[in-house]
C-alpha cells in the first residue's frame, strides 16, 4: 500500500514538473492574435502598432487576424473557443462589457482573463469632407427639423457609435437612420465616399483623416477643445447637459481564455506590459488622443468593473439597455 501510495506521489511530481517545464518554455510557437473588428479601424491599428513590441519580449510572431462581426462577439467567442494554452489572444475593444445589457451575448470580459488594459482613447464625431456641416450644433438642429433623413455609421447594438447615440438620445433627440458596418475602418471607407452622413468614431481610427482635409471633425466627445484637434468643437458646445456622462472613451485590452495557466498568463502580462511601456508604442497613443494605462491583474479587473457600471447605467438611464444592468448583476457606480 506505502509503496502504491509512493508511486502515485512520484508520478504525481514527475507529471508536475513536465508541466512546469512546459510553462517555462511557453512559447514555443507562433501566438495568433485575434482581433475583433474590422482592419483599418481603432482597435486594428492599436494591435497592428502594439503587436511587434511584444512579439520582440516573447522571442516570437503573433499572427494577427481580423474576424470582425456581431459587435465583437464573433471574434471573443472564436477565442473563448480555443485551448486555455495561451497561444490564441484577443485584442478587443470596450464592447463586450456592454454584451450582456444589450442581449448579445451571456458573456463579457470577466468570462476571460485580462492580460492587459492598453488604454483608453478619445471620440470624435466625424462627417464626410464635404458635409453641409460645420459642427455638431449644426446637425443636431437638421436633424431636429429632418427626423430619420441623416444617415449615421454604426457597428451594431452596443459598439461605440450606438452608445456615443444613446448618451446624446439621454440629454436631446437624435433621430437617425443606422448603417452598420464591421468597424470603425469600412465605416470611414463609406464616409469617404459619401455613403453616410456621419459617424462617432475612436479618435485613433480618424485622427489623421480629419487633419488631412480627407474627414471633417463636428466635435468631439470632452468638454474641452483637444490638442490632437484643435479645430474640432468639444461637444458641450452644442450639448451641454451630456457633461454630467464625461470623460467617456473607449479602450483597447487583451485577454486570454478563462483558465490559461498562471505562468502563462505571468509571461503575457509582462510582455504586453513592455511593449506598451515602449516609447514609440507611447508616442503612438498620445499622438492619437489616447491615454496610456497599461493595467495588469487586479488593477485591470478594477477598471473592466468600473468603466462597465458607469457605461451600463447610463445606457439604462437613457432607455437604450435592453436587459437592465441590475438584472444581470452590474452595480450602479
Amino acid at each position: 500500500m506505502i509503496k502504491k501510495v509512493l508511486a502515485t506521489l512520484a508520478l504525481s511530481v514527475g507529471t508536475l514538473a513536465v508541466a512546469s517545464s512546459a510553462f517555462a518554455d511557453y512559447p514555443e510557437r507562433n501566438i495568433q492574435g485575434i482581433i475583433q473588428w474590422g482592419a483599418g479601424g481603432a482597435t486594428d491599428n492599436v494591435a497592428r502598432s502594439l503587436t511587434p513590441h511584444v512579439e520582440e519580449a516573447l522571442g516570437t510572431s503573433i499572427i494577427l487576424n481580423n474576424r470582425p462581426g456581431g459587435t465583437g462577439v464573433i471574434g471573443m467567442n472564436s477565442v473563448m473557443q480555443q485551448p486555455a494554452n495561451g497561444y490564441t489572444v484577443l485584442y478587443g475593444a470596450e464592447n463586450p462589457q456592454l454584451y450582456p445589457i444589450m442581449g448579445l451575448a451571456d458573456f463579457d470580459y470577466s468570462a476571460m482573463t485580462p492580460i492587459n488594459v492598453i488604454g483608453q482613447g478619445l471620440v470624435v464625431i466625424a462627417a464626410p469632407a464635404d458635409s453641409q456641416f460645420d459642427n455638431f450644433k449644426e446637425l443636431l438642429n437638421y436633424a431636429h427639423k429632418n427626423p430619420g433623413k441623416l444617415r449615421m455609421g454604426g457597428t451594431g447594438a452596443g459598439g461605440l457609435p450606438s452608445t456615443v447615440l444613446a448618451m446624446v438620445n439621454s440629454v436631446d433627440s437624435l433621430d437617425v437612420r443606422n448603417v452598420t458596418f464591421g468597424g470603425d475602418g469600412p465605416g470611414i471607407t463609406a464616409m469617404l465616399g459619401n455613403h453616410i452622413d456621419f459617424m462617432p468614431l475612436s479618435l485613433a481610427a480618424a485622427q489623421d483623416q480629419i487633419p488631412a482635409g480627407r474627414l471633417k471633425g463636428l466635435a468631439v466627445f470632452s468638454k474641452e477643445k483637444i490638442e490632437e484637434l484643435p479645430n474640432t468643437p468639444p461637444i458641450t458646445q452644442a450639448l451641454p447637459r451630456i457633461e454630467s456622462y464625461l470623460p467617456w472613451g473607449p479602450f483597447w485590452a487583451v485577454a486570454v481564455r478563462e483558465g490559461t495557466p498562471d505562468a502563462i498568463v505571468k509571461t503575457l502580462s509582462k510582455a504586453y506590459e513592455k511593449g506598451v511601456a515602449n516609447e514609440q508604442f507611447q508616442t503612438f497613443l498620445t499622438e492619437n488622443g489616447a491615454k496610456p494605462l497599461n493595467l495588469q491583474g487586479e488593477k485591470a479587473e478594477e477598471f473592466l468593473n468600473r468603466w462597465q457600471s458607469v457605461t451600463a447605467w447610463a445606457l439604462q438611464k437613457a432607455d437604450a439597455a435592453k436587459i437592465s444592468p441590475q438584472d444581470v448583476g452590474i452595480p450602479k457606480p
